[in-house]
Order: structure tokens, then C-alpha cells, then sequence
């Protein structure tokens, strides 16, 4: 069962900021600096947990995951989007 997160952190880092985001393009969808939508499992959301843990300085940066619910219309339930709009693209499946 697939879950849909956003996912927004704070990379104090140039080049830690730089894998993290390359890490996230490979997860989700883009909405705002720093900040991703992204449909997972929880196998594949402990996986991207996983991979942010080894990036980051967990001293000096912050990740925050939120599970915002169940199925693909979950973002339109739970997640407003006020001024520009954001193109929220089907993501694929995570292979493992």
C-alpha cells in the first residue's frame, strides 16, 4: 500500500543540500525549495530515510517526513496550494 509524504528538510551544507535534492528527484516530485511530494511504500520510504541518513549532518541539518495518507488524491485532501500552481506529476514506481 502506497502512502503519499512531503518531505522537506534543511541542508546546511552546499554539497550535502546538492545529494540530498538528487536523492529526493529519485523519490518524488519537486513542489517548493527544499520540499517534495512524494508516493511510497513503507519499504521504500524507510529506504529514502535510510539514504538521508547517510547524507546528512544529523547535528547540523534537519529532514521532516510527514505521512499525509493513503491513495494518489491524498495531496488534494490534505495538502493547499495558494498562488502559483504546482504540476504534481504520477510518479513511477521505486525499484529496488
Amino acid at each position: 500500500m502506497r502512502h503519499e509524504f512531503l518531505v522537506s528538510y534543511d541542508i546546511s551544507d552546499a554539497k550535502r543540500l546538492r545529494k540530498v535534492f538528487k536523492t529526493m528527484r529519485g523519490f518524488g516530485n519537486p513542489v517548493q525549495y527544499s520540499v517534495f511530494l512524494c508516493t511510497l511504500s513503507k519499504a521504500e520510504c524507510l529506504i529514502l530515510q535510510t539514504k538521508l541518513l547517510d547524507i546528512i549532518n544529523i547535528t547540523e541539518d534537519r529532514v521532516m517526513v510527514v505521512n499525509i495518507g493513503l491513495g494518489s488524491n491524498a495531496i488534494e485532501k490534505s495538502v493547499k496550494f495558494l498562488g502559483k500552481s504546482v504540476d504534481i506529476q504520477e510518479q513511477k514506481p521505486v525499484v529496488i
